[in-house]
């Protein structure tokens, strides 16, 4: 790997857990959950999407875009405090507010001295029923760049890019040693019970392919249990099954689709250059016949 210093194993914690609408108790939960795999010895520990509360994009309701913050602000402050007393670096997913009326759904890196090492602004943005994240978001501006970090190059990328497999290989590209993606997925509870397996398959099957493709071990961490639609529809029931993978898409652990879980996973960051060595797709790519990929559609 381009890293000589990175270690054989890293020590990834796994936070899939329920919100609430009270933010300062659903925040307080997580920060005891961080301190939980910290003293299991997670050096790196990865929150899921928007963590901080519901997940309020079910509607387009502008009272929400008072739960943004800053970047750095109050999140980050208590992250980096606890960040820094623990020795650990953070993987967190905020409501940016990045001015009045411009906010974006951002990653933000805590490093092991609580300093933000970096940050990542969601590119891909949905707008689907339940889920309206353009009327909130705007897309990211940032690019596809990995962040570094004391535990390596992280490649941190946002939910819906999970089936994008352009924005994992361009962080593959950029030296990336794993790709991390703090999630929102759920199921309507009234859809049909063999489609709720297809879409968690696919979900499971398109990013265990970035792993494959890529040569890179894959974070992927969702929240679980049934938020309401405040609109009163029959609301969300996020399925859970956070993952973790190796470079050849292999599990090294799964988590259930119904229940809090927290978990420390063993990642071999220095198997990536042996698989690559095996399976050299970077090696062989044509990019000389890749031109017409930047077209929307070859019409």
């Amino acid at each position: 790997m381009h890293n000589e210093r990175l270690k054989i194993n890293l020590h990834v914690g796994i936070i899939q857990q329920t919100c609430s609408a009270d933010l300062a108790a659903n925040f307080a939960k997580t920060l005891h959950n961080i301190r939980t795999l910290a003293a299991q010895g997670a050096e790196l520990i990865v929150l899921q999407e928007l963590h901080r509360g519901l997940y309020f994009c079910q509607q387009e309701i502008s009272d929400h875009f008072d739960q943004a913050e800053t970047i750095p602000g109050p999140s980050t402050t208590a992250l980096g405090t606890l960040a820094r007393e623990l020795n650990i670096v953070i993987v967190a997913s905020l409501f940016e507010k990045r001015g009045v009326g411009l906010h974006h759904n951002t990653a933000v890196v805590i490093e092991r001295d609580g300093t933000i090492a970096g940050k990542y602004r969601k590119m891909h943005i949905p707008d689907d029923p339940g889920y309206y994240e353009k009327f909130y978001f705007t897309p990211g501006d940032l690019g596809f760049h990995p962040i570094q970090t004391s535990v390596g190059s992280l490649g941190i990328l946002v939910c819906w890019d999970q089936w994008f497999p352009e924005a994992a290989r361009l962080m593959a590209m950029a030296g990336a040693d794993m790709l991390i993606y703090p999630t929102a997925i759920g199921w309507t509870p009234d859809e049909d019970s063999a489609e709720k397996v297809r879409q968690r398959e696919a979900w499971i099957t398109v990013q265990r392919a970035h792993a494959i493709a890529n040569g890179l071990p894959v974070i992927s961490v969702n929240r679980v249990g049934h938020e309401s639609d405040p609109a009163g529809g029959c609301g969300l029931d996020f399925w859970g099954s956070s993952f973790a993978v190796g470079p050849q898409g292999e599990f090294l652990w799964s988590a259930s689709t119904d229940q809090e879980e927290l978990a420390v996973v063993q990642i071999d960051l220095k198997r990536s250059e042996s698989v690559r060595r095996m399976w050299p797709y970077l090696r062989d790519r044509r990019i000389d016949h890749y031109g017409d990929l930047l077209k929307i559609y070859r019409d």
